[in-house]
């Protein structure tokens, strides 16, 4: 069988995105092969195409979408011909029409849920179920207390606001623009700062009252790190989940100590969801979240797969909100 993919042959700019023509063979033991109806589009595609994240090439990009179950491997056993289904998954290769990959990271995905939805939550929900869930201040969370988020008008932002408010949590959400602090507002966030009018660190001080935060989770990296250290209260936890400005340089272990005995960590989804039991009980809470009206999936751009150049230039520009979907 035929499939349109999108593959690398060398890192740089979304001018090496190229649509080809693959083979699709039988799944093996443990695999299967899945036919897509939609495919997420997320920050760590253009890690991957880059190369801050390298790989070897050539490269088949994406790492989440949703689609029908075609045909199943030998050993696997929660899937079958048929299913609908979604997943977040290593090795990527997602941006295509039909692939065999993996089964243990795919999830069968309930018919309340469509296919767009299916795709554009997958990554991006699971990774603020196992930040909000998983990687906590080493006091813990408590309803009303306050966490920082940057990039809140973000996929995984626009997700994390809604769950937090959800939770308790006073999300403190940071943005770009008056827009997107609005939009953050708009999904939950208790406050919203644009950084890019002023000190986001005086500003959270402010909110908490002098206090701080318990928690900051950070996909900006670089540009955002020394602030966000400013932001924590004593004990206070940074999670640095990205690198959207570039990685964050090597960190002195006494900063930590002189600002109050602090933690940072660097977590990944992969971590997570490496075996197919946490990977099904991520996904659960996630599917219940949405099911229950309290986190929606805000799929806020849709381009062809014929379109994924564009598609790269309009994130990596900031000119993105909420979730980005291919359309096949």
């Amino acid at each position: 069988m035929q499939s349109k993919a999108v593959r690398i042959d060398r890192h740089g700019g979304p001018e090496e995105l190229k649509i080809v023509e693959v083979d699709v063979g039988d799944p093996g033991p443990g695999q299967i092969r899945i036919r897509h109806k939609a495919v997420g589009l997320n920050f760590i595609d253009t890690y991957q195409r880059s190369g801050l994240y390298p790989f070897q090439m050539p490269l088949l990009l994406g790492m989440e979408a949703s689609g029908v179950v075609e045909a199943v491997g030998e050993g696997v056993t929660h899937l079958k011909a048929g299913d609908r289904a979604a997943y977040a998954s290593q090795p990527p290769g997602a941006y295509c029409e039909l692939r065999v990959m993996p089964a243990k990271s795919v999830c069968k995905l309930p018919d309340s849920i469509s296919f767009e939805t299916g795709a554009a939550m997958m990554l991006k929900g699971l990774t603020a179920q196992y930040l909000l869930k998983k990687t906590l201040p080493a006091e813990g969370l408590q309803a009303g207390d306050h966490i920082l988020f940057h990039a809140a008008a973000g996929g995984v932002g626009l997700i994390a606001c809604q769950w937090a408010r959800a939770l308790g949590l006073k999300l403190i959400g940071t943005a770009g623009t008056d827009a997107k602090c609005k939009l953050a507002l708009d999904h939950g966030a208790a406050h919203a700062i644009n950084y890019s009018t002023g000190n986001f660190a005086e500003q959270v001080r402010e909110v908490t009252g002098g206090k701080g935060v318990k928690v900051v989770y950070d996909s900006v990296g670089k540009d955002t790190f020394e602030g966000s250290i400013d932001c924590l209260r004593p004990f206070g936890l940074l999670a640095v989940f990205g690198n959207g400005s570039g990685p964050v340089p090597p960190v002195s272990l006494g900063l930590l100590a002189s600002k109050g005995s602090l933690y940072v960590t660097r977590p990944t989804l992969f971590t997570h969801i490496a075996t197919r039991e946490t990977t099904q009980a991520m996904a659960d809470d996630l599917f219940a979240v949405v099911e229950s009206g309290a986190v929606k999936i805000p799929v806020e751009q849709r381009y062809p797969l014929a379109d994924v150049q564009q598609a790269h230039r309009d994130l990596e520009a900031r000119k993105t909100t909420g979730c980005t979907v291919l359309t096949l």
